[in-house]
């Protein structure tokens, strides 16, 4: 993780015209778990690559990676992001969508920096993978205006959404390694995996974090009527009649203090937390073993195997 900071502390991202790329710096500045980089260059290391020839592909992902969070937090209206106000809240929306298109475009001349014979294959994986992440964000804002989404329908638009993400990071780390088709076909899995623990987490994050920890209104998702692991998950778990009910008061217009807590309420009543740990504790196991199929040397393991205990260990 140490090499993925200085990878970004020494990279400039600050140009004329400043009106533009002040917002890309300030974006690709606000830190985060650089994850995306960091699976990527440790899939790298795992299957025996060159580090030097991944840092443009590491760069690549994770301004990919904040030009989604920038658009989705001007679709969303998301004040804060990490704590800070937002590009859109900042600058505004015209500014927020130049910068985010800046920021794609970006994103492919990182890739292109650096030839490999390879590179074809890693574009069109990459290009597969934003495709799949865009048709994710359509279904989630689909969602906002249906009251019969299902939980399988969910998990289905996380896994475009957030896991590709992941998934595809780690693939083309295993790419510019060479790596073979049965390899690529278990670090792929393995990175879905991880990928929907990562959003359930996030949920309950939401539901039960407080606001220091998360770096935004705790229960966010419910005063924006969001469909997500939660509150699809209670739903799945009550009688018809009292699933309505939820169901009713969840849609209430406006959401305040004392509406959230009753939802809270019903969902410590249903165990909706201890259900939701138990589906990422079987992700996560489903994710280390795919992690094992992979044949190469165990200690080659060690970096994606730490990154996968602190997925495991985020606090809730």
């Amino acid at each position: 993780m140490d090499n993925v900071q200085r990878l970004f502390e020494q990279e400039p991202f600050l140009h004329e015209p400043t009106e533009l790329y002040e917002p890309i710096d300030y974006t690709l500045r606000l830190g985060g778990k650089r994850l995306r980089p960091a699976l990527l260059m440790a899939v790298n290391q795992m299957m025996g690559g060159d580090p030097s020839n991944v840092s443009v592909a590491a760069l690549g992902i994770e301004t990919f990676h904040n030009f989604t969070l920038l658009h989705d937090d001007l679709m969303d209206k998301s004040p804060l992001r990490r704590g800070k106000p937002t590009i859109w809240n900042r600058w505004g929306e015209n500014t927020a969508i130049l910068s985010g298109d800046t920021m794609y475009a970006l994103a492919w001349r990182y890739f292109l920096r650096k030839p490999h014979e390879n590179l074809r294959e890693i574009l069109n994986c990459f290009n597969e993978t934003a495709i799949e992440v865009c048709e994710g964000q359509q279904y989630d804002m689909n969602f906002e205006t249906r009251n019969d989404v299902s939980l399988e329908e969910y998990m289905m638009m996380i896994r475009k959404k957030t896991a590709v993400l992941l998934a595809g990071a780690m693939k083309i780390g295993a790419m510019y390694a060479m790596a073979d088709e049965e390899s690529l076909r278990s670090i792929y899995d393995c990175g879905i995996n991880m990928g929907l623990a990562f959003q359930i987490q996030d949920d309950l994050l939401d539901t039960y974090a407080d606001q220091s920890t998360l770096g935004k209104a705790v229960g966010q998702d419910i005063r924006d009527h969001k469909k997500n692991y939660v509150i699809l998950r209670a739903l799945a778990m009550c009688p018809r009649l009292e699933s309505a009910a939820l169901q009713k008061l969840y849609n209430t217009p406006k959401h305040d203090q004392h509406s959230v807590e009753q939802i809270l309420y019903i969902y410590n009543n249903l165990g909706v937390k201890a259900e939701a740990e138990k589906e990422i504790r079987r992700l996560l196991e489903n994710a280390q073993n795919e992690l094992e199929n992979i044949n190469v040397p165990n200690d080659r393991k060690t970096p994606l195997k730490e990154l996968l205990a602190m997925l495991s260990g985020r606090k809730k």
